[in-house]
């Protein structure tokens, strides 16, 4: 069940329950012997605890592109924390103390506080040690840029993106092809892209990634296909496979560019990528 606690009330009431506030009795009431102004401590769930984790879970829901199996999990802990009080914009959040009682709830608490507080994990001294900090940056470019992409695609140009399609490369359905990136319109697949965050070689893009949209544009008919990297040693460029005529076409977007000059770096992507109608 819910974490629950003790909660100081004042209120008032016809009859007396814990103690009298004197003071409050002869201001308010001057001299009328009810109803009384009475302090006194609730057993409930509407603890510090399940408001913040509650108010936290609110705000998360209204956050934009959230994981929907994330978001349905968020919905069910607003509903089960229904009865405690959703804080205000603005208020403070509620102090609470570790104990042994609210242990299964610490991890969750310290990260809804950074929610209420829009703040954000930072390196710095503090009393916590941690040995590191492990990030995907394949995996997080990777989903930056097919959401822009595919936000950017479908509010201008309309037709559906869709992520992780699964095809296959031979008639047999043996070989497995999962491409990071088509768009559809009309029923069919009109553009493909794969992204790829990784240490380029020397002389450009590895030939393996060429390959690979290649086979992408074999299976799907397409003429062209597009490698979206993160800048660095690679320069773009055009690459027309001999005796079939399909451009792999390599951009490269500079991840130290401003972010709102580099979400219209994604932009003109986009319009790169349905400029060309398909031919195949």
């Amino acid at each position: 069940g819910l974490l629950q606690g003790y909660r100081t009330v004042d209120e008032s009431s016809p009859v007396l329950r814990g103690r009298l506030r004197e003071v409050d009795q002869m201001h308010r009431r001057r001299g009328q012997p009810w109803p009384l102004e009475i302090r006194h401590d609730e057993f409930t769930v509407d603890i510090a605890e399940n408001r913040i984790l509650r108010t936290a879970a609110a705000r998360m829901l209204r956050v934009p592109r959230v994981a929907p199996a994330a978001r349905q999990r968020l919905r069910h802990l607003a509903a089960r924390l229904s009865e405690a009080d959703l804080l205000r914009h603005g208020q403070p959040v509620p102090a609470w103390f570790p104990s042994r009682l609210n242990t299964p709830y610490q991890p969750a608490l310290r990260l809804a506080e950074l929610v209420l507080r829009s703040t954000s994990i930072e390196f710095g001294e503090g009393r916590v040690p941690i040995h590191g900090l492990l990030l995907d940056m394949p995996r997080i470019f990777e989903d930056f840029v097919c959401t822009a992409l595919r936000e950017e695609l479908e509010a201008t140009y309309g037709g559906r993106v869709r992520t992780q399609l699964v095809r296959h490369l031979d008639l047999a359905g043996r070989v497995v092809l999962k491409p990071d990136l088509v768009w559809q319109r009309g029923g069919r697949i009109h553009a493909v892209a794969d992204v790829k965050y990784k240490a380029e070689q020397p002389t450009g893009y590895p030939n393996a990634d060429i390959y690979q949209l290649h086979a992408y544009c074999t299976a799907l008919g397409l003429p062209r296909g597009h490698l979206i990297y993160a800048a660095g040693a690679g320069e773009p460029a055009v690459h027309t496979v001999r005796n079939a005529g399909i451009e792999i076409i390599c951009h490269a977007l500079d991840l130290a560019t401003p972010p709102s000059d580099l979400l219209s770096r994604i932009g003109e992507l986009g319009a790169q990528i349905v400029r060309h109608p398909r031919s195949r």
